[in-house]
């Protein structure tokens, strides 16, 4: 059977899926159960927390159980989960911004992460971000408007890998201080997804109901 995937370009627009933005973490070589435990663990919290399963929820509908939970959905973290191809994926719901530490832990035993995620309603404002590990080391990781006002200063992580996403940024004619930043991000989505084989079905996130956690108090 085909599977029939989308690739990653559809989060640059605006509000791709929800208010404040996208976190959106993917992982090769975990079960979604697996990956949302991992994403429990790096919380940054006082208190461990862990993946407490809620049922399938659209997103609007895991928003409106959050909101019942905590009197406000952002005062809660939720996810819903699924796969795509050899891709288990994350999506977070709620308060998220800035309450994850670094992923290098959940791409332990051998395991591929990426990392997108974007504040869209950041006031300062904040880029969207790329992050790649495997088996707990960087691979690369750069801001997706690739702006010098934020530190770009090319792709961090390992020196082939960063070099070889680098090569593809230069010959995209990127950065491009003078391109709308939505277009490079757009841009900058294309050249990620081709170089790590990611994919991210839009319809089940956007539209569907997909398996849903709360990230509680363990």
């Amino acid at each position: 059977m085909v599977v029939m995937t989308d690739g990653t370009t559809w989060l640059a627009a605006p509000q791709s899926i929800a208010f404040g933005g996208y976190r959106v973490v993917l992982a090769r070589g975990l079960s979604p159960e697996e990956l949302a435990d991992r994403l429990a663990a790096t919380l940054l919290y006082e208190a461990e927390h862990s993946a407490e399963a809620v049922g399938e929820h659209t997103g609007d509908s895991l928003l409106e159980l959050m909101d019942n939970t905590y009197g406000d959905p952002f005062d809660g973290i939720g996810l819903r989960l699924g796969r795509a191809g050899d891709w288990t994926y994350a999506v977070a719901y709620g308060g998220w911004p800035g309450e994850f530490g670094p992923l290098a832990p959940v791409s332990r035993d051998g395991v591929h992460v990426c990392l997108l995620e974007y504040e869209e309603e950041n006031g300062k404002p904040v880029p969207p971000q790329f992050e790649y590990f495997h088996d707990g080391r960087l691979l690369s990781a750069c801001n997706l408007h690739l702006d010098a006002s934020w530190g770009y200063q090319g792709v961090d992580g390992d020196p082939a890998t960063a070099a070889r996403l680098q090569e593809m940024f230069t010959a995209a004619g990127l950065p491009d201080p003078e391109r709308d930043e939505e277009e490079v991000h757009r841009a900058a989505l294309i050249i990620v997804e081709k170089l790590f084989g990611l994919s991210l079905p839009k319809d089940p996130i956007v539209s569907g109901v997909l398996p849903a956690v709360l990230l509680e108090p363990a």
